[in-house]
């Protein structure tokens, strides 16, 4: 069986080798690299052409989230584990939208390490459990439009209405015909649930849809 290659950038000097020692127990992972800074990370990540990368958030030069940014330039595939001492919104959505496959805090990396490894590689997407509940009360927090399925037209009509304009504006406006208006305003109504148009400005309004 050909070994897990995994990639580390952690500034930690002794967090760094013991990530190594640890995962170097195990004889289906080998360590093509470990690092203190990601400065270089271009040429490393082709270099290595790691299957996982543990990268930590905050590091001297080039912080986790830029290099995820660069290695996702040119490599789609290496899963990117993230590892820091920070929980919080900014740090955690950064990481995930830059491309991250993972976050890990390092209060619980030696007990999820080869467990986060195995579940990122079947496609999964590890989180500390703190850091799991950060993201599904972010997602509670949010009420995006897409949440309806309203197409871009009916978020233009939607966001109209709720000027207060009415259906003749509305058609003028947009260069559609009073019909095609009603149309769009009773699909608008049967995604939102809603059987009036103050009823559907007030949903809009309150669930911030425009």
């Amino acid at each position: 069986m050909t070994p897990i290659r995994i990639l580390i950038f952690e500034d930690n000097d002794s967090l760094r080798e013991g990530l190594c020692q640890l995962l170097m127990l195990r004889e289906e992972y080998t360590i093509v690299g470990d690092y203190g800074d990601a400065r270089q990370v271009k040429e490393v990540v082709i270099k290595g052409r790691p299957d996982v990368i543990l990268m930590d958030i905050d590091m001297p030069g080039t912080n986790g989230v830029e290099a995820v940014k660069q290695i996702r330039e040119y490599d789609q595939n290496a899963q990117i584990i993230m590892l820091t001492v920070f929980d919080d919104n900014g740090h955690v959505f950064d990481a995930l939208k830059a491309g991250a496959n993972g976050y890990l805090l390092k209060r619980n990396v030696s007990d999820m390490m080869v467990q986060a490894i195995e579940e990122v590689l079947e496609g999964g997407a590890p989180m500390s459990p703190s850091i799991a509940r950060l993201v599904i009360n972010q997602l509670h927090e949010q009420r995006p439009i897409n949440l309806y399925m309203l197409s871009d037209r009916e978020k233009e009509i939607l966001g109209s209405l709720a000027k207060g304009n009415s259906f003749k504006l509305i058609a003028a406006d947009l260069g559609i015909s009073f019909e095609t208006v009603r149309t769009h305003i009773k699909r608008i109504y049967d995604k939102l649930h809603v059987h009036s148009q103050g009823e559907a400005i007030s949903k809009a309004l309150n669930e911030k849809l425009v």
